[in-house]
């Protein structure tokens, strides 16, 4: 039986990131029902705006059934405005955005600046780049978050090597939850696709 992998379809980078999966080996479906998100073996939260997404899961009827699918153990990757609703707490944000409390982290969103802040660099990313003869993860930050508190259970996977950002935390992960401050979807490097479809497929969640 093939893995179904899910992207939220309700805003953001959706196309994407399912053009993504199934170039990584597994069946890609967009999400915007309860039913579509019932049938998925992982999800991925794409970039977007955190706060009109977290008012579409209310639209959609979304919310509930996805806190309660993280909360079951559902394997889940958030990029950017994604890491943003993974997380247990999000700074400067609007007081009535809501989020999946799916990662024990503490999230600044547009930390990085404005759009016109946007920026890229190469990255060192764990269990990636630190395989025989790999190359340097590219990186595209677009009015990116950074991770201010990682709790004890979270693993850093990648900081910002260098500039003002030095040393701010941009991708971690905590159990079977994936998230990145990025845009890998941008780039044309499967990378942090594949590591998502593999800690499916090796069960270590």
């Amino acid at each position: 039986m093939s893995t179904a992998v899910g992207v939220l379809a309700l805003q953001g980078d959706v196309r994407e990131h399912l053009a993504a999966l199934e170039a990584a080996g597994v069946q890609a479906v967009p999400v915007r029902r309860r039913s579509e998100l019932e049938a998925v073996d992982g999800l991925v939260i794409p970039g977007g705006e955190s706060t009109t997404m977290s008012r579409l899961l209310g639209v959609f009827d979304l919310y509930e059934p996805l806190v309660a699918r993280l909360r079951e153990g559902l394997p889940a990757y958030g990029s950017c405005a994604g890491m943003i609703m993974l997380a247990s707490e999000i700074l400067d944000t609007r007081p009535d955005a809501r989020h999946l409390d799916a990662l024990d982290v503490t999230v600044r969103r547009n930390a990085f600046g404005r759009q016109v802040d946007s920026f890229e660099t190469d990255l060192d990313f764990t269990g990636i780049t630190d395989r025989p003869g790999a190359d340097p993860l590219h990186a595209v930050f677009i009015r990116a978050p950074w991770i201010e508190r990682a709790g004890p259970g979270v693993q850093v996977l990648a900081t910002v090597p260098g500039g003002p950002a030095a040393g701010r935390i941009v991708a971690v992960r905590e159990g079977n939850v994936l998230a990145t401050s990025f845009h890998p979807e941008v780039t044309g490097d499967l990378r942090v696709h594949q590591y998502f479809v593999d800690m499916l497929k090796e069960g270590i969640c």
